[in-house]
Formats: C-alpha cells, sequence, structure tokens
C-alpha cells in the first residue's frame, strides 16, 4: 500500500480520484490549495506518489512543483501533473520539472491502475536528479512546439525531460515539421537558456566555406582571411549550437565535427593550438542516417555520438487533430500582426482536413498567412486558402479506410465528428464482445466517459 497525495481544487474530481485510488489498495491524502499541499510536503509524512493539478487557488502546480523539488526529501518523489486543458507549455514545463508523467483530466481507474504500477517499478531504484538543475517556463513570445494531439503531447513530454540534460539531441522528422522550434524551445527550457542559440545550416553553406563557418580562422590561413573569425561553434560557447540538416554534411567534414564533439576541443583554421568549448549539440535531419550509414555517405561513429536523446516529430499529416487549432492560433498571429480579425468556413475546414500537408506546419502556417492577407472578407473560404487537390494515382482505386473519411468531409464538422466517434467506439465494443470496461480501456478514456458518450450517440 501506498500513501498518495492529491492536489485538486475541484471538489468532484478529488474525491473520485480519492476513490479510485483508495479501490486500488492505496492510502490518500488531500489538499485543495497549493499552501496546503507544501504544508503537507514540508512535513514528515511519508508520501509515495503526488497527483498535482495545474490550475489552484494561490500556488499553482507548476510553483508547487517547482518548490517541491526544492525540499530534499522530495527531490525525487514522483509527481502526476493534472490537467483539464493540455498545453505545450504546460507539458513541456512540468516534465522539465521532472514530472513523472502530465494527465489530462478525465483519467480512468485503468490509467491510473498502469501509472502506479510504472511508478513503483521506477521507484525502486531512482536517480537523485542534479541539485543545480533549474527551469524557468519560456515566456510569451519565445518559441512554443504548439499541437495537442496525442503524439505531439508525447514529443513535448520527452523534449521536456531532455531539457533538464546536456545530453546530445538529435532530432527527426520531415520538412516543415518544427524541427528549429523543437531545438530553440529545448535550449529556452535548459540550464544553457542564458547562453547563446546558434544554429548552422549545413545544407546552405558551399562544403569548402563550411569548415571556416564552423571552426573559424586566423587572418592569412587562406587568401581573403584579412582577419580572425570566430567559428560558429565558439560563438556557441556557454550556450547550444543547432546543426540543422546534418544529414547534408560532406563527409571529410563529418570527421572533424565527431572530434570537435569527443574532444570539446576546436582548432581555427591557421591556428598552432585547439581551444576548449562548452557546448550542448542538437542536430536535426529529414534523412534516414541509418540508410545514409548503410551506403557510407554518413559516419556510424557520428550518428552514434548524435543520437544519444532521439527525438522524432510526426509529419501533420499524422496529427490531423492538430490542423485546425494551428490554423486558428495562425490566424490569431496575423491579426495580431494587424490584419483584420478572419475565420475559416466548414468548406474551409473541411479542406484543411483533406490536404495531405506535404510541406507540414510550415506549409499550414504560409497557407493561413496567405489567406489571412488576401481574403476579402472576414469569412476565409476553401477558395481563399487556394489549396490544390492530391491526385490520387491513375486508375486505382482507394482503399475503404480511405473512402469513409472522404464522405464524411463533406459534412458539417460536428456531424463529422459524431460519425467517427460512433464508428471506433462501435469497432471497441465488437473488440471487447461489448465489454465496456474493457472497450473503455481500448479507448483510452474513463468508463463514465463512454457510458456518456454512447448515450450522446444514442448507441445500447
Amino acid at each position: 500500500m501506498a500513501t498518495i497525495l492529491v492536489v485538486d481544487d475541484d471538489a468532484a474530481f478529488r474525491e473520485g480520484l480519492t476513490e479510485t485510488l483508495t479501490d486500488l489498495g492505496h492510502r490518500v491524502v488531500e489538499a485543495v490549495t497549493g499552501e496546503d499541499a507544501l504544508s503537507t510536503l514540508a512535513g514528515s509524512t511519508v508520501l509515495d506518489c503526488v497527483f498535482l493539478d495545474f490550475r489552484l487557488p494561490g500556488l499553482d502546480g507548476l510553483a508547487v512543483l517547482e518548490q517541491l523539488r526544492a525540499l530534499d526529501h522530495r527531490s525525487i518523489t514522483p509527481v502526476v501533473m493534472l490537467t483539464a486543458h493540455a498545453t505545450s507549455d504546460n507539458t513541456i514545463g512540468a516534465m522539465g520539472l521532472g514530472a513523472f508523467d502530465h494527465l489530462t483530466k478525465p483519467v480512468g481507474r485503468d490509467r491510473i491502475a498502469a501509472l502506479l504500477e510504472q511508478i513503483f517499478r521506477a521507484s525502486v531504484a531512482p536517480a537523485v536528479p542534479d541539485a543545480g538543475d533549474e527551469y524557468v517556463l519560456a515566456q510569451p513570445g519565445r518559441a512554443r512546439l504548439l499541437g495537442a494531439s496525442e503524439a505531439m503531447r508525447e514529443v513535448q513530454k520527452r523534449l521536456g525531460r531532455a531539457s533538464q540534460s546536456d545530453a546530445t539531441v538529435l532530432i527527426t522528422g520531415e520538412t516543415g515539421t518544427g524541427k528549429e522550434v523543437a531545438a530553440r524551445v529545448l535550449h529556452e527550457t535548459s540550464s544553457r537558456r542564458a547562453g547563446p542559440f546558434v544554429a548552422v545550416n549545413c545544407a546552405a553553406i558551399p562544403a569548402e566555406l563550411l569548415e571556416s563557418e564552423l571552426f573559424g580562422h586566423r587572418r592569412g590561413a587562406f587568401t581573403g582571411a584579412a582577419a580572425d573569425r570566430a567559428g560558429r561553434l565558439a560563438e556557441a560557447d556557454g550556450g547550444t549550437l543547432f546543426l540543422d540538416e546534418i544529414g547534408d554534411m560532406p563527409p571529410p567534414m563529418q570527421a572533424k565535427v565527431l572530434r570537435a564533439l569527443q574532444e570539446r576541443q576546436i582548432t581555427p583554421l591557421g591556428a598552432d593550438r585547439p581551444a576548449a568549448i562548452d557546448i550542448r549539440v542538437i542536430a536535426a535531419t529529414h534523412r534516414d542516417l541509418d540508410a545514409m550509414v548503410a551506403v557510407g555517405t554518413f559516419r556510424q561513429d557520428l550518428l552514434y555520438r548524435l543520437n544519444v536523446i532521439p527525438l522524432h516529430l510526426p509529419p501533420l499529416a499524422g496529427r490531423v487533430a492538430d490542423i485546425l487549432p494551428l490554423a486558428a492560433h495562425f490566424l490569431a498571429e496575423a491579426f495580431a500582426s494587424g490584419l483584420r480579425r478572419k475565420h475559416l468556413t466548414n468548406g474551409a475546414q473541411r479542406a484543411l482536413l483533406r490536404h495531405t500537408w506535404p510541406g507540414n506546419v510550415r506549409e499550414l502556417r504560409n497557407v493561413m498567412e496567405r489567406a489571412a492577407a488576401l481574403a476579402p472578407g472576414p469569412a476565409i473560404t476553401e477558395q481563399d486558402l487556394g489549396l490544390a487537390e492530391a491526385p490520387s494515382p491513375s486508375g486505382a482505386a482507394l482503399p475503404a479506410s480511405v473512402m469513409l473519411p472522404a464522405t464524411l468531409l463533406d459534412q458539417p464538422l460536428a456531424t463529422a465528428l459524431a460519425e467517427v466517434e460512433r464508428a471506433v467506439i462501435t469497432r471497441a465494443l465488437g473488440r471487447s464482445n461489448g465489454n465496456r470496461a474493457e472497450a473503455a480501456r481500448q479507448l483510452g478514456i474513463s468508463r463514465q466517459s463512454l457510458y456518456t458518450r454512447m448515450a450522446n450517440l444514442g448507441l445500447e
């Protein structure tokens, strides 16, 4: 039996969670405010885990978590953050402060049971965090990795955890998925945030200039070198070096970069002694580096050195739930920049969901900026978006899994979503032979939520 602190000012939710934890065989201590929670945490009561809500009267959840981590006897207590509305900032902030997980309400019994099993299994031999770790949430106007889909929530959690380490990170993903944004967020939420963030696009610099660009040179090192010049690695000293499109780096330069990363020293062209550097390296690429290693165009030892913490950004087409919220966000940015406020019609929304987005988030941003500037009225129509239909293979029939969404895309959004929800719930009930508890587990929702959704949809 474990002793668990539940901190939430929502009496109904707090009582429901307490009942679930008690049914699972645990003892529960309750707190309503952040101040109450800190009073309990400062005491000597043995606490094996904390469930902590973000929105609290007085001190919010992040402030409580930050102060909790400063308490020596609570520094490694597992904390599960709870929120009714997950955002990239609160997810990354929570994980950066060492939260074990970040859940969105409501939370089903099976999810809680599985999470507690994971927590207590991980707590057998806990790692003691560096006492010098410090975290400050990114301020408005700074880089933000937006998205509330499950795929992006996992990315945000992983990024938050990685921010508290100096380990090298390799970010992969298609062009336009936001790899540089992720790198900037990682820097801004790390202990190096006061230092420089230096970005180098390895694909944009000619091969013959790349060594001088990265390592710098001394006066007279080559024709045209009229003065000393610090390289980008030296400029990043004390901060973060972002090597974008690392897969486009020529093989000879790969060997020199590998040596610099291993020894944390650089020798500018024309210099006779190396200089030490203190940098955190983040690399990114849209290429398949494993395939490049197999054909000999990328060094395997450099890949090992870069791929300490892998972070993959999913394509926009793989996180459809983020498309409309992102589109609304980009319209709000356009309004903030001085353009008239505009909104998307149902037809425009359907067009955005139907598009395949080969350019990912970058393409979506460009489409919304163009529509915000050129749409003649306050309503942005499908024609204002200027999206080309993705051609299907000549003479090829679309599979049934594609045909169903195609029929839904011509319906109002609410109707389409209800039909998809009905189909998903019916499929889960069929797979579980009508066992609603099992169907709820498959769907990742509570039984009560399943009952409510079934009633709303008229499902028996």
